[in-house]
């Protein structure tokens, strides 16, 4: 029997982990799920306003390093980043390394525009919101994608969510999705997002992706 296939998890902030572990029990169970966490890049990049090269220096070492991890003979198959705020560099360890590199919003982003032109992206964390945006209009002008793009912040979310109030962290969230323009698509733009999904009251037509879940399936067509 071939061995599981090695995936390693490179987190910013605590609170992405749960939702990518459930995304994995149930979308891809079998595969061998193993963990870095540095919540400090989170922290320095919302001091700092904006992305620095020695912030891309940082995860260039944390991709080396989980490329690098193995045991027993197993090597890492792929890397799944599921900090949304640092999409320039990501694209930097991508290139640096041989293995499947993927961003954590980038399966969302694919499954959205699937869907139509207007896209509406939803946060917690407000440094991610720029890069975010520039990935998906990028994306968009590689598909010939007209697109129409309309992105919100649910304040206080992420603080109730860490405060220990997940239920106040959803109806934040489903309040700011309320408030949101009519669309093809929307996309939770952070993991943490993914448990808020029920609470956001159906919108015929539009579809509500989680980027975890999207992820995990990206990554199993990848790697299998």
């Amino acid at each position: 029997m071939p061995a599981p296939a090695r995936i390693v998890l490179i987190h910013a902030l605590r609170d992405s982990q749960v939702p990518t572990w459930t995304a994995f029990a149930k979308g891809w169970p079998e595969a061998e799920i193993h963990n870095l966490l540095d919540d400090s890049l989170s922290a320095d990049l919302a001091a700092e306003g904006s992305l620095k090269r020695d912030m891309i220096e940082r995860f260039l070492a944390l991709g080396r390093y989980a490329a690098g991890t193995a045991a027993q003979g197993h090597k890492t198959d792929a890397i799944l980043f599921t900090c949304s705020a640092f999409g320039p560099a990501i694209d930097a360890v991508k290139k640096d390394l041989a293995i499947p590199v993927l961003k954590p919003n980038e399966a969302a982003f694919e499954q959205a525009l699937s869907c139509g032109h207007r896209i509406g992206l939803l946060v917690t964390f407000a440094p991610a919101l720029p890069a975010m945006q520039a990935e998906l209009e990028a994306m968009a002008k590689a598909r010939d994608i007209a697109l129409q793009f309309s992105g919100r912040v649910a304040e206080g979310a992420l603080a109730a969510l860490q405060g220990g109030r997940p239920e106040e962290h959803d109806r934040l969230v489903a309040a700011t999705a309320a408030e949101m323009p009519p669309l093809d698509a929307l996309v939770l733009g952070q993991f943490s997002l993914a448990r808020a999904a029920q609470a956001i009251a159906p919108v015929k037509g539009r579809p509500v992706f989680t980027t975890p879940e999207a992820a995990v399936a990206k990554l199993k067509a990848l790697v299998r």
